[in-house]
């Protein structure tokens, strides 16, 4: 039987598809995350193994006639020692030769067959890619929370935390977004400069990161208008910043900050242009697995 795997690695799942050149799901696996910068090498390549090797049942893994894995943190198996443990898992599977791309490249793939474009991501961080012939060819943003992920969760969280501090250090009453915050922060305001003492305490207490657990409160607020209008705005630069003067390929949008109301801004702002959004990575891994098998003409996946 003719059939490619496709997988989905990111960092708190992994999923698997066998699918028959038809176009037809043939079997599923799903294991933990596999980014193997969020977890040790070894823990992601065992997830990734359990993944596949579910996905596969009774199919014969030699038979395989492609397999591609989109991986969050793909970047680390620049490391030789890193890219053995993965070598490792393949052969221990049986695969043949395993196409690793990042987790964009399949994200970009699964809301469109068009091969060239943009994809543009804002979940905890941010970062636009541009694609051509289906692969990332450049990319704007990105630098992490210390440099950059403009608009991303831990922005959003940033800013949350910034004007609710702004808020405190003023004498008007209280807004929906700072109330939210400072209960969120379990900070009671009995006096006003206590509790921005006390909010920067909470603040710098946790990883950096950790601030994008504020971002929800910003989509949920009703005065933080200003806040979304900026995020929205600094990701469609750098979505922009990524095409060429006058391009009309598809953006595809992929994270949960684009997915409320940040990415109905982002889509107004790119009004102009065909904006799609990305919803099922491991169908994208699929397909352009098909690709590398059968040609561009090969069928796109399907639950």
């Amino acid at each position: 039987m003719s059939f490619v795997i496709g997988v989905d690695a990111g960092g708190t799942s992994t999923r698997a598809l066998a699918v028959a050149a038809a176009g037809t799901v043939l079997g599923s696996g799903r294991s933990g995350g596999a980014n193997p910068n969020s977890h040790s090498p070894e823990t992601a390549a065992k997830h990734l193994g359990e993944a596949i090797g579910a996905c596969l049942g009774g199919l014969d893994p030699q038979e395989a006639n492609a397999c591609v894995v989109g991986m969050a943190g793909s970047s680390k198996l620049t490391d030789p020692a890193v890219a053995g443990l993965f070598e490792a898992t393949w052969a221990r599977l049986g695969l043949g030769e395993v196409l690793v791309l990042t987790d964009a490249e399949v994200a970009f793939a699964s809301a469109t067959a068009a091969p060239d474009g943009t994809v543009l991501i804002a979940g905890t961080g941010s970062i636009a890619g541009r694609i051509r012939k289906r692969r990332m060819v450049s990319t704007a943003g990105g630098y992490g929370w210390l440099l950059g992920d403009e608009g991303s969760a831990f922005w959003l969280g940033r800013e949350a935390v910034r004007a609710t501090l702004d808020a405190l250090g003023g004498s008007d009453e209280l807004g929906p977004l700072a109330t939210a915050v400072l209960a969120e922060a379990g900070i009671e305001v009995a006096d006003r400069l206590q509790a921005w003492r006390r909010l920067i305490t909470v603040a710098n207490a946790e990883a950096p990161i950790r601030l994008a657990r504020f971002a929800p409160l910003v989509s949920a607020a009703p005065d933080a208008g200003p806040i979304l209008n900026r995020a929205a705005t600094l990701l469609v630069e750098i979505a922009l910043a990524t095409r060429e003067p006058g391009e009309d390929t598809p953006v595809v949008l992929v994270g949960s900050v684009l997915n409320g109301p940040v990415g109905a801004r982002v889509r107004a702002n790119l009004s102009s242009l065909e904006v799609l959004t990305s919803t099922d990575g491991v169908l994208g891994a699929a397909w352009l697995a098909a690709v590398e098998a059968f040609g561009e003409s090969a069928v796109r996946p399907r639950r």
